[in-house]
């Protein structure tokens, strides 16, 4: 088991930055593909960046590059979400998630396991 503990998130104006932290427990940190998601309201569970074991390759959702940097610490268990120019629309609760699997995959049940997720609420 892998134990996930989301922080970070805040209430924010448009432009502003946040860094999101998820802190993971449990098994060896550096064995997992890290990745965050995001949902808003009423709407579905959706991919927001993903890293790969060692840190050295990551992916973005297009709604989110060049805005947003994913980053690990393996040495302190931890992953981050750099979020820059915030829009309204980034508002939802956002969710760290480890995949034992291989680094690419998108989807949420490609995800083994969840954080219990971090509002972030973007004013304009």
């Amino acid at each position: 088991q892998v134990q996930l503990v989301e922080s970070g998130g805040g209430l924010v104006q448009a432009g502003d930055s946040l860094r999101l932290s998820c802190a993971a427990s449990g098994r060896t940190f550096s064995n997992y593909v890290m990745g965050w998601f995001r949902q808003a309201p009423g709407k579905e569970r959706e991919f927001v960046a993903a890293i790969s074991r060692g840190g050295s390759t990551t992916n973005y959702a297009d709604s989110v590059k060049g805005r947003f940097t994913i980053s690990r610490d393996n040495a302190k268990n931890t992953v981050y979400l750099q979020m820059n120019s915030l829009k309204p629309e980034d508002t939802a609760v956002y969710y760290c998630a480890a995949r034992g699997g291989l680094f690419g995959m998108t989807t949420i049940t490609h995800y083994d396991y969840w954080g219990q997720g971090t509002q972030v609420t973007v004013s304009s």
